[in-house]
């Protein structure tokens, strides 16, 4: 049975909480979480790269000198890959890199990467702080308290709450987001992880499915 310390929203400690079962494996399957840190980092890729070929820059049309005679190298065209300025040669062009994943890995992997935190006393759930409107001092001062201000964490919470993302998004190493939009590597990114007990509850309820 996995437990995490439970924080009140000034700091102190509380009784330890249970983790859902289901957010655990009985293994870290760092095979699937390899492949699923890979396949996620690819899909981030833009594809917009793109060279000039030999047909699209600027020049050619005419031969650079006649065949014959001149004791230089033959030229049919200062477009050619070998000259300066000339088309690039099986460069890349833009293209999709995008590769599908499945719910049966996203799942696998984020559950390792819940357990690999787990093993590491790394999670922590906590009584988010309310704020009334954007106050990034008080989110300071409360990662402050827990020692972690500079410390790399990712705070899960149930819900969108626009003026906690604005909070947090002045702390340069605190990352902000819905717990069930959380996918393993923004766990794995993160030092400590940090859930709110709704968000915890609503994970537990999600993978339980």
């Amino acid at each position: 049975m996995a437990e995490a310390i439970f924080y009140r929203s000034d700091g102190s400690p509380g009784e330890k909480v249970k983790l859902p079962d289901q957010l655990l494996s009985a293994e870290i399957k760092e095979a699937v979480v390899h492949q699923y840190v890979k396949t996620y980092l690819r899909n981030q890729r833009q594809g917009t790269h793109s060279t000039k070929t030999r047909a699209e820059v600027s020049g050619g049309g005419t031969k650079p000198w006649r065949q014959k005679g001149t004791g230089r190298a033959r030229a049919g065209s200062n477009t050619s890959p070998i000259w300066v300025g000339g088309g690039v040669a099986f460069g890349p062009k833009p293209r999709d890199h995008r590769s599908p994943l499945s719910k049966k890995m996203k799942r696998a992997a984020l559950r390792s990467a819940f357990t690999d935190k787990s093993n590491q006393g790394k999670i922590a759930v906590v009584e988010v702080p309310i704020l009334e409107q954007p106050k990034t001092k008080i989110m300071a001062e409360f990662l402050g308290k827990l020692n972690l201000l500079d410390k790399k964490v990712l705070l899960l919470v149930e819900g969108k709450d626009e003026n906690l993302l604005k909070s947090c998004n002045n702390i340069k190493n605190l990352r902000y987001k819905r717990a069930i939009l959380a996918n393993c590597y923004d766990v794995l990114s993160a030092e400590y992880l940090l859930i709110s007990p709704r968000a915890l509850e609503s994970l537990g309820e999600v993978y339980s499915q």
